[in-house]
């Protein structure tokens, strides 16, 4: 056979492959690597098998090659195919556990065989560097085989060695392999190119965004100034990355984080009538429908995520945010569960089993819960955070001090940690230091201050109460009014400081104003009976 008309096999193969005619290409790529027995048309042949699925025959084609253990596209293929066949530990092996290192920055060198030939390269495409997809695929590998710190070496290695592997990336993000610093200083060390300033400001979108609002909305517009340098040719919205989804999926993300929950709602909302199918936008479209308890929105998205996606943990996470909001507790349960054990790497869903022990008062299995999402997801602070808090519970307040301490040093920009902070000074009759937690809690919340924050400037006020600080404590009492006119707890803690103060008329009103949201409420009971003088024995100083 002539080599033109070789030639045009390949070009018939490649056809089939781009119309997913898997069967065909595999017959052409069998006939063509039997005739010219190149290389080049081995791998062609592999590929198609590997689209067509055909795992095991395309590996025994690969491994049978001499070129298996001289071409990196080769073993990379090889280990390919023994990843959909989940044997993890050939999948090393054929990697070549060994033949790379790690130098102190975490960057990776080959110690063995820096050379590959690039078989199906096309001259004019840009590639993703092969060492930085076998650093990748490495990483899937020890994941799967629960060395999360292999996996979480590896995957920065991919991506240090090719800014480009955005699956690097987005494993360590989604998975919570780094903290809020390790994230900042990843970034800041990745070596992108001059045509990918873009790529690097998307990328900072993407990480965790418990930054002050200013900081976060300088991210984004940078983002959309750099959009507008590389098409400097046209100026409409639609040209930039101002209106993509993935973008507005990390603002609503961040409206999530920040307590907005409305807006983050309003966002979601219209991001899904424009791509249904967004699944990281359906994750934070469902956290917000769950926040604001919204149970027929969430009975909606569940059945269609079950019926769409019933193999995505997903799916079922949904179903037990459903169980979770009609406070259905043991159903929501036996979903997150479910979702759990389709996806172990899903945090979410582990979080929100703990929390339905949790708000049972089950603290033995909440606590064995929140230490195993602890340690699957170490970059992520809310497990720490949540042990503290049941320690709290139990009025193990050292213990808790340490654990919410530990959040801290994960993700020093989240203001409920702080919060927790203060609560937990307060308990311990640290009052001074408690105002300064707490303070720093407001500090680090966007103005204006949304309805979610008001126990912290209620609990602000009360550290300054019992400082004798009354003025002060009376000034956030007030402010917590302002946000909640509904609160038991603010307009008790109002009372009581003005009868402090012996402002008894002042004190009569708030306690009245109390006992209307709770008439049965024993303090606000007994304390206006000694205001108004009908039970003087009690000594309320």
């Amino acid at each position: 056979m002539r080599e033109e008309e070789i030639e045009k096999l390949r070009g018939v193969i490649r056809d089939c492959v781009s119309k997913h005619l898997y069967s065909s290409a595999i017959f052409f790529a069998d006939k063509v690597a039997a005739i010219t027995n190149d290389p080049a048309d081995i791998y062609m042949q592999a590929q198609a098998l590997f689209l067509g699925r055909h795992f095991r025959r395309a590996f025994h084609l690969l491994n049978a090659s001499k070129t298996v253990f001289r071409d990196l596209r080769f073993r990379y293929l090889a280990a390919k195919c023994l990843e959909e066949l989940k044997e993890w530990d050939q999948c090393l092996l054929m990697l070549g556990v060994g033949d790379e290192k790690f130098d102190v920055h975490g960057n990776v060198y080959d110690t063995k065989d820096n050379s590959a030939m690039y078989l199906d390269k096309d001259g004019e495409d840009r590639e993703i560097n092969i060492s930085s997809a076998i650093c990748f695929l490495r990483g899937k590998a020890y994941e799967a085989l629960e060395n999360r710190a292999q996996a979480r070496q590896w995957y920065i290695a991919a991506i240090k060695a090719d800014p480009l592997c955005y699956e690097a990336l987005e494993c360590l993000i989604e998975n919570h392999m780094l903290t809020c610093e390790e994230e900042t200083s990843l970034l800041s060390s990745l070596q992108f190119g001059p045509e990918d300033g873009w790529l690097s400001s998307f990328y900072s979108c993407l990480i965790k965004k418990y930054d002050k609002e200013n900081v976060v909305d300088a991210k984004f517009k940078e983002l959309e100034k750099e959009s507008s340098k590389s098409n400097p040719s046209s100026q409409s919205l639609m040209c930039t990355l101002k209106d993509n989804t993935d973008l507005l999926a990390c603002k609503a993300e961040h409206y999530h984080q920040r307590g907005e929950y409305q807006k983050c709602f309003e966002l979601t909302s219209a991001l899904l009538e424009k791509d249904p199918f967004h699944l990281k936008c359906t994750l934070v479209h469902l956290a917000a429908v769950m926040e604001l308890g919204h149970s027929n929105e969430l009975y909606l998205m569940a059945c269609n995520l079950v019926k769409d996606y019933p193999q995505k943990a997903l799916s079922w996470f949904a179903a037990g945010c459903y169980y979770y909001c009609i406070k259905k507790y043991d159903q929501s349960r036996l979903y997150f569960s479910k979702a759990t054990s389709l996806d172990g790497t899903f945090p979410p869903a582990w979080i929100g089993f703990r929390n339905a022990y949790a708000v049972r008062e089950e603290g033995d299995q909440a606590m064995s819960a929140y230490r195993t999402a602890a340690r699957l997801f170490p970059g992520c602070h809310l497990p720490t955070l949540y042990i503290g808090m049941e320690y709290m519970r139990t009025h193990s307040f050292k213990l808790a001090e340490q654990f919410i301490m530990q959040a801290k040093a994960i993700c020093p920009s989240d203001p409920l940690v702080y919060n927790e902070l203060g609560v937990v000074a307060y308990h311990m009759n640290e009052y001074n230091q408690a105002v300064w937690w707490f303070e720093k809690t407001l500090a680090l919340i966007p103005s204006p201050i949304s309805e979610m924050w008001e126990p912290t400037v209620v609990n602000l006020a009360h550290a300054y109460r019992k400082l004798k600080m009354f003025h002060e404590a009376i000034s956030f009492y007030e402010k917590a009014l302002m946000l909640s006119t509904k609160s038991l707890t603010t307009y008790a803690g109002l009372a009581y400081t003005y009868h402090l103060q012996d402002n008894f008329t002042a004190a009569i009103t708030y306690y009245h104003r109390a006992l209307w949201l709770k008439p049965d409420d024993p303090f606000c009971t007994e304390m206006l009976n000694v205001a108004l003088g009908i039970d003087p024995k009690i000594d309320f100083h």
